[in-house]
């Protein structure tokens, strides 16, 4: 090899190499940005059309399919999702991983400019926006007070310190929860308006003709010029009682004839407390592609700045803390990291017995690492997790190439060589192995870096980090590890005890081995024996391994989804909740919970009847349960309670509060689907495996529903915008105008009195004008109003209409079990119209079942290809690939052995052992084609290379084992998922370097006998040239 000889000849050469590697990767370290997990942006676009007064079921079929008819044709579409509600259509529209933001943005636009015209006039133009992040929030701040009135916290918080957080670099938007919001209540009173013959439009006209501030010209001077303007009167409750509605002759009605004005909370209708104390929240979110520890560490440095200003008895605090996870899943790999190279040093010690042999080998892996830096910057990758973990592998590995370059320049210093001599030749031996290894190691990642998807995102920065740090390991094995064992490597006259121990056991066991490698090389049938058991076993391991598409992860938090029954009013959630919330707060503080945060109404669409509580928990040294074991504790207390339902659910790397299992139920009528869904849900009732399950549609939520006469409407000259206007101001409440106060602007805020409104009946104290007579109508002769049972959300997946089922998994049973179960259940029970789709956790999984076995076969085909052209022969790397079957029935075994399941980061170690298992091959074959080229007899040749490459094989072998023990033995943040490749790397490379050492010379025995060495053609065409010179 010439890179080998000139760095033996040129020593000065082979160390600023590795001094420039080193250098150029402390650089990049140092400039590389931290996260848990690689930037997944996920580009979504979301439209939201209002038609108000419209009910769902009309928003769906006038705005809701109009719309999706159109989106239907855009490219890079994975999913659309769609909500139809009374007076609301809201579109979700996920593209593909690979799909620019900004393209699929102007295409959702043009294809609703598109579809605008076929929209009914009443319905407004669709908004859009782009929405890459999950939209969920990183960091909740809370602001708690003794002082201050909940009022008055959510003021200050509004008016302080919601500014200044969102203003922190990185973040998205800084929302507040469980506040109550300052404004100006005007409570109308029906009855007194209706005496009045008054309308609520009528007191929004007079609100917004005479509260408003107007530029009134500008006197203008010899020498200056100022401007005038007009100053709205009304900036307190007295000046608000005093304005006037109507004016007729001497009789003048007065706002407070028939309100009740005065300052205080808009609605009282929502809660926040944190271990059981009110507070008001600030949910932190991020921008789509920022780092959340440096967000996190942003907010929490400006919250300790603004805490010296807070008002007295005020404090600040933090929950639902995710740095807190993701740096110390980080900090715990770089603790494996560290127990790793002092494992695998170690290791390299026994097997040498020599500090200075052992230190050639051991100073690639440093320099190799460091170096994998460089390329992590150079792709734009960050240090996280994965990225951590390809390096924390890659130890094990990269001093594989320094073994067998070390050991081959030690065997020839035994054969009496000169230290100088026995570096160049020995180096210059094996550096075809060397480079045919690493160039292996490297091709099996290339199918990984075009893979997309969540999943190609996640294995791209891994495999690209751990290819690059075993490229930079056959560099410095082909550079350094020969110019160092030329200076320092001597034979060792005096050896040690331990040398001398560990050299006769050795060679105790290379003359045990040569001995049943004869028999195996001349009874071929034994190592074709073992390979056909791999082959079956793998299959049959395959099928019985649990499969999932992440490990389960104690993340340090989970949810409780708590929902009341259908209508419940906000005292009756309140206190349901709260019933919920004394189930746990024993547990804080002595027990395994840090704190709990409680907020009802729920998040999002979780409706009225909703609360969601975040349980965060004690650092993972200071608890001796799991939070699926604690999961499982209170599923079983909350059972107790009546009238509410709860739903404990851990976080998973995805985010959010859904469960793992989500099965869409498309196609037909919703009442086909609650058909079909009621059904499967009594069946999977019967699976002991899930649990919680639920469903998102109610067909019994109670509703009134109004029913316009729109055709006597028409004739009295009443809009159905003046019967929607008034309902809206009298029963929900409205913003009309606002007021000042200390220098702020809050809102106005008018709805009817709310004791005047309890049935439906009571809405016949309604009033509206006719726009053409001026007459004064009681709604209740416009409309009809009756209650009913439907469901206030009618959803469509992928634009069919569509129920989702829910369910958590026990414990033993994966998410493979659980979509196999219920997709049979559909086979066995529903007609063929049903359509079956999957969300979540569930889609990444289905996706990702086909993705991954197509990267596995065309890493197999490609490492063949591969190693043909290195052989120069399709016989040589047959045997070679003979291995994989191997590791892979090695690997399985250990999943099934140990219970783990069959994940994204197992699958990834999988396509890894490829590479792995191979290695061992490479070097038997190889070496035993160099002696058929000496002239050594063919079964002579075979088994003085499997002898010969013994040594080397069990150290690579021991070294990549011991490197996987620190993720076997993983505890803390992020355990699972290096516990996960820990065991298929373990239980691979032990099964895989165990049998290759017997089944390789066997197969090669079997197959190569007929075949020649790559240098054979170039030594057959040397000799021509010679006798051509010659004659």
């Amino acid at each position: 090899m010439i890179l080998s000889d000139l760095s033996v000849k040129r020593p000065v050469f082979a160390t600023v190499v590795s001094l420039l590697l080193i250098t150029f990767g402390i650089v990049a370290f140092t400039l590389l940005p931290i996260r848990e997990l690689p930037d997944i942006t996920t580009p979504r676009v979301s439209v939201h059309t209002s038609y108000t007064g419209a009910s769902a079921d009309v928003v769906e079929s006038k705005i809701t399919n109009v719309l999706e008819d159109r989106l239907g044709g855009i490219d890079g579409i994975r999913s659309i999702e769609s909500q139809s509600m009374h007076g609301v259509s809201r579109i979700t529209v996920e593209f593909s991983t690979e799909t620019d933001m900004e393209v699929a943005a102007n295409d959702v636009r043009e294809a609703m400019s598109r579809a605008s015209w076929r929209l009914p006039d009443e319905a407004e133009s669709p908004i859009v926006w782009k929405n890459s992040g999950t939209g969920e929030s990183v960091l909740n701040v809370t602001l708690q007070s003794e002082t201050l009135s909940p009022v008055e916290l959510t003021d200050y918080a509004e008016r302080t310190l919601q500014d200044r957080l969102s203003l922190v670099d990185g973040v998205s938007s800084a929302d507040i929860y469980g506040g109550r919001q300052y404004v100006m209540r005007i409570d109308l009173d029906p009855i007194a308006m209706a005496a009045r013959q008054l309308t609520a439009t009528d007191v929004q006209s007079a609100l917004r003709r005479n509260n408003i501030e107007l530029p009134a010209g500008t006197v203008k001077g010899d020498q200056r010029s100022i401007p005038v303007r007009v100053l709205r009167e009304y900036d307190d409750a007295e000046a608000f009682r005093r304005l006037v509605i109507r004016q007729s002759g001497t009789s003048t009605v007065y706002l407070e004839d028939i309100a009740t004005i005065g300052t205080g909370p808009k609605v009282e209708e929502s809660l926040s407390k944190v271990d059981g104390k009110n507070v008001v929240t600030i949910g932190i979110v991020p921008i789509s592609n920022a780092n959340p520890l440096e967000v996190i560490n942003n907010v929490k440095r400006e919250m300790a700045a603004f805490e010296p200003f807070l008002p007295e008895g005020t404090t600040l605090g933090t929950t639902h803390d995710s740095s807190i996870f993701i740096q110390g899943a980080i900090d715990e790999v770089y603790t494996t990291l560290a127990i790793t190279i002092a494992l695998v040093i170690l290791v390299l010690y026994i097997f040498l017995g020599n500090a200075r042999a052992t230190l050639i080998p051991a100073v690639t892996v440093p320099v190799s690492l460091i170096a994998a830096f460089a390329v992590i910057w150079v792709m734009g990758f960050s240090i996280n997790i994965l990225t951590l973990l390809a390096l924390v592998l890659a130890i094990g590995l990269v001093v594989d190439d320094a073994i067998v370059v070390l050991e081959n320049i030690h065997r020839h210093l035994e054969m009496g060589k000169p230290s100088l001599f026995a570096a160049w030749h020995g180096a210059r031996e094996v550096g075809f192995a060397v480079v045919a290894t690493t160039v292996v190691l490297v091709m099996v990642f290339v199918p990984v870096v075009f893979m997309g998807g969540m999943v190609g995102i996640l294995f791209r920065e891994y495999a690209l980090t751990l290819a690059g740090s075993v490229c930079f390991s056959s560099l410095v094995a082909l550079t350094l590890s020969p110019m160092m064992g030329s200076r320092f490597l001597k034979l060792n006259t005096k050896p040690s005890r331990l040398n001398q121990f560990t050299e006769r056991q050795l060679n105790k066991l290379e003359n045990g081995y040569e001995r049943l490698v004869t028999v195996f090389v001349r009874r071929k049938l034994l190592g074709l024996t073992i390979l056909i058991a791999s082959v079956a076993s793998s299959v049959v391991l395959y099928n019985m391994v649990p499969k999932a598409f992440m490990p389960r992860e104690d993340r340090g938090s989970m949810f409780v989804i708590i929902r009341g029954p259908e209508g419940s009013s906000y005292p009756a959630m309140k206190e349901a909740a709260e019933e919920i919330e004394a189930v746990l707060l024993p547990k804080i503080g002595d027990g395994a919970i840090d704190y709990s945060y409680l907020q009802t109404p729920g998040w999002g669409a979780m409706g009225d009847n909703s609360g969601i509580m975040i349980l965060g928990f004690k650092d993972w040294s200071e608890r001796g349960i799991s939070v699926f074991e604690f999961s499982d504790m209170i599923r079983e207390e909350f059972a107790q309670i009546p009238h509410v339902q709860a739903f404990p659910i851990v976080r998973s790397f995805m985010g959010g509060s859904s469960n793992p299992v989500q099965f869409v139920i498309g196609g037909g009528s919703f009442d086909q689907l609650v058909e079909w869904t009621d059904l499967l849900m009594e069946l999977a009732k019967e699976n002991p495996g899930l649990s919680d399950l639920d469903v998102d549609f109610n067909q019994n939520q109670p509703q009134m529903e109004v029913s316009i006469d729109r055709e006597r409407a028409q004739q009295l000259g009443v809009s159905a915008e003046e019967i929607g206007n008034t309902l809206e101001i009298m029963l929900g409440g409205k913003n009309i105008t606002t007021f000042m106060e200390r220098g702020e602007e809050y809102d106005v805020f008018v709805r009817g009195i709310e004791e005047q409104f309890l049935s439906a009946d009571d809405l016949s104290q309604l009033y509206v004008r006719s726009a053409t007579s001026g007459q004064f109508i009681r709604l209740d002769n416009l409309v009809s109003i009756r209650e009913v049972g439907k469901s206030a959300r009618l959803r469509h997946y992928n634009r069919n209409r569509a129920i989702t089922l829910s369910a958590s998994l026990q414990d033993g049973y994966s998410l493979g079990e659980a979509l196999d179960y219920l997709d049979q259940l559909v086979v066995d029970n529903l007609p063929a119209e049903a359509i079956i789709n999957y969300k979540g956790e569930s889609l990444e999984y289905r996706s990702n079942q086909s993705s991954i076995a197509y990267v596995f076969a065309l890493a197999l085909i490609i490492v063949f290809l591969v190693l043909a052209a290195q052989f120069e022969s399709f016989v040589h790397p047959l045997v070679v690939m003979l291995t994989v079957p191997l590791g892979i029935a090695g690997a399985l075994g250990g999943l099934l052995l140990t219970g783990e399941s069959l994940n994204i980061y197992s699958q990834l170690a999988l396509i890894m052992l490829i590479g792995l298992a191979t290695k061992n091959g490479i070097l038997i074959v190889e070496f035993a084609n160099q002696l058929r080229d000496q002239g050594l007899a063919f079964e002579q040749a075979v088994i003085q290379a499997a002898r010969q490459r013994l040594r080397p094989i069990l150290m690579t072998a021991f070294t990549t084992v011991a490197g996987s023990v620190p993720l076997l033995l993983a505890s803390g943040a992020g355990s699972e998922s290096r516990y996960a490749i820990g065991i298929i790397v373990f239980f691979g490379v032990l099964v895989s370097s165990l049998l290759t050492i017997f089944v390789v010379p066997s197969m090669y025995a079997l197959l190569a006998q007929k075949t020649q060495s790559p240098e054979f053609v170039s030594h057959q065409l040397e000799e021509q040239i010679a006798q051509q010179a010659a004659a």
